[in-house]
């Protein structure tokens, strides 16, 4: 399927698109979210927790970029097809600048965390284990249907599970991080039916089980997600509460989207993820709400 850029795309600058900076500001907020739902700050946030908190949040975001780089530096051919407006495919930006940036970026990540890695131990093992998988689906598991996608969703998992231990808690962030994994795939699923026609190098799983199965999948995903979605109540959110009746109506809202987001796969592929896409944003208040109990 042709996707045609937005007009005002083409003013933004190529690196950024390369980036996808939009992408990292949600990867920066969910790990910064992540943690406030551990700190739970009510008498206000600490300046060394806030430190740590932006540190984590900062290591998130490059970590994303990086990823998103190297997902372009790989997948040109297909993006011929599916995103022939990426930089990388119109020569916006040289491919040896890209790779610069990759390494780059991973490194400047893994550097802001180790001031604080004594005092958090749980953040260093989660960055190697986050660009290990980055790297491993980039050249391995992309190709590998189902499994790649659960590898890109637990990924996004580990945002906030990354968020979790710069917070000190990384049980209570559990419920989110099991949400976002959840959510992710399904929209995962989702984005592999709207690129089936151009993935001619890669065995999705909507290619190799059709298009049905994948909507089966994506419903189950979010259904499982949406229960989940309870859970904080149950834990350690009171319902009769200001940040209960918060986190009640913005998850509400969220689940409600979501819901749409495979009510009708798959016929609107392009704007049922890009629902999906909103639906993660709108947990993310969700989420955010939760902090302030």
């Amino acid at each position: 399927m042709l996707i045609e850029p937005a007009p005002a795309s083409r003013a933004v600058h190529p690196l950024l698109r390369l980036v996808r900076a939009g992408n990292l500001l949600v990867a920066f907020a969910g790990t910064f979210v992540a943690g406030l739902d551990a700190v739970a700050p009510r008498g206000g946030l600490p300046l060394s927790t806030g430190i740590v908190l932006l540190l984590a949040a900062g290591s998130t975001a490059l970590v994303t970029a990086g990823g998103n780089v190297l997902n372009d530096l790989l997948d040109r051919d297909s993006d011929r097809v599916n995103h022939p407006e990426r930089p990388l495919v119109t020569g916006a930006v040289q491919l040896a600048t890209a790779r610069t940036l990759v390494v780059a970026l991973f490194v400047i990540a893994g550097l802001m965390i180790v001031p604080v890695s004594w005092s958090h131990p749980g953040l260093p093992v989660i960055y190697v284990l986050a660009v290990g998988g980055l790297v491993a689906y980039e050249f391995r598991l992309k190709a590998a249907g189902l499994t790649g996608n659960l590898v890109v969703a637990g990924l996004t998992g580990a945002v906030f599970l990354y968020g979790g231990a710069a917070g000190g808690n990384l049980v209570l962030v559990v419920p989110f991080v099991l949400m976002a994994t959840l959510a992710t795939l399904s929209r995962e699923i989702i984005k592999d039916m709207e690129d089936v026609a151009g993935d001619v190098d890669r065995r999705t799983f909507p290619k190799t089980h059709g298009l049905a199965a994948a909507r089966s999948a994506a419903r189950g995903a979010v259904g499982a997600a949406i229960a989940l979605s309870l859970v904080p109540f149950v834990t350690f959110l009171p319902l009769v509460s200001v940040a209960g009746i918060m986190y009640l109506i913005s998850v509400a809202v969220a689940d409600g989207l979501f819901v749409v987001s495979v009510a009708y796969l798959p016929a609107r592929l392009h704007w049922e993820q890009s629902v999906s896409k909103g639906a993660m944003a709108v947990a993310l208040v969700a989420f955010l709400a939760a902090a302030l109990r």
